[in-house]
């Protein structure tokens, strides 16, 4: 899946994707870069451009934790991609390479806790966000696509997904760095393998956005959906590890008390215990 060169390749793909307005550099009529230039990082991380292009070919891999400091600076990354950059320039021995089990299983009293609120949608994600548990109301809010069960698959290869999620580049874009934050630099794992292959061969979108190497931690946001049944939604979520599982997470979806989204969450819920059931 990788050359080995992890910490070059996302140096490389940050550079690409900061233009030189967001560091204050001026855009030239002739400028052809679509990013900045080496020689530009280089100078913005007060660096030599022969030592900035030996990190980025692999030549050379462990600079220091001050001139790492200096290019999550130059490259404006945040806090997280500041620190993904540091865990590719100090990897944990024996981070890569580990080859995991790739069926993944939610625990039974998990599942049991996720049955407890019925009136929230709750779910339970593995690595590479498939659907591993939910509560009656967390699978009626991703029924009825191609990949309900499949929260990254629903997204690049569900016919559906640009009317579910009225704001779909910015949930592919959070869906993909959620991934690549989950990853971390256990690029080797099989199911990761898996999954990206194939969304890399179907989907041109999930190419591009995987190729910038961004990091997005799967924390909090506020996410609009258009349901099926219930209409727009406007929703909270929390996502909290399970340290039980490590890879795993707990997402918990909420609507503002008295708001519309509530009371659509409300028939969907009324909606689904009405049907019949499709089981985990």
């Amino acid at each position: 899946m990788n050359d080995g060169n992890l910490l070059g390749e996302f140096l490389r793909a940050r550079r690409e994707v900061t233009g030189p307005a967001a560091v204050d550099l001026p855009i030239g009529p002739r400028r052809r870069v679509r990013g900045l230039r080496r020689a530009e990082v280089a100078q913005l991380a007060g660096v030599s451009t022969d030592y900035y292009m030996r990190l980025e070919q692999g030549r050379e891999r462990t600079p220091s934790a001050q001139v790492v400091d200096a290019l999550g600076g130059a490259l404006q990354l945040d806090a997280e991609a500041l620190a993904h950059l540091h865990s590719l320039a100090r990897p944990m021995p024996g981070a890569r390479g580990r080859k995991r089990a790739k069926r993944e299983r939610a625990s039974p009293r998990l599942a049991q806790l996720l049955d407890a609120w019925p009136d929230t949608p709750a779910v339970v994600l593995g690595r590479c966000m498939t659907v591993l548990a939910a509560n009656l109301l967390g699978q009626a809010l991703f029924a009825g696509h191609t990949h309900s069960a499949d929260l990254l698959r629903l997204v690049f290869l569900d016919p559906h997904a640009r009317d579910f999620y009225p704001d779909w580049d910015q949930v592919a874009l959070n869906t993909v760095g959620g991934l690549r934050s989950a990853a971390g630099t256990d690029l080797d794992d099989p199911l990761l393998i898996e999954t990206v292959g194939e969304l890399s061969l179907k989907s041109a979108d999930f190419r591009r956005l995987w190729a910038r190497h961004d990091i997005r931690q799967k924390t909090h946001e506020t996410k609009r959906f258009r349901h099926p049944q219930v209409g727009p939604l406007t929703l909270h979520y929390e996502s909290m590890t399970v340290h039980s599982a490590p890879g795993q997470q707990l997402v918990v979806y909420q609507a503002d008390p008295g708001s519309p989204s509530e009371s659509s969450l409300r028939l969907l819920g009324a909606l689904a215990a009405g049907a019949p059931s499709a089981g985990r």
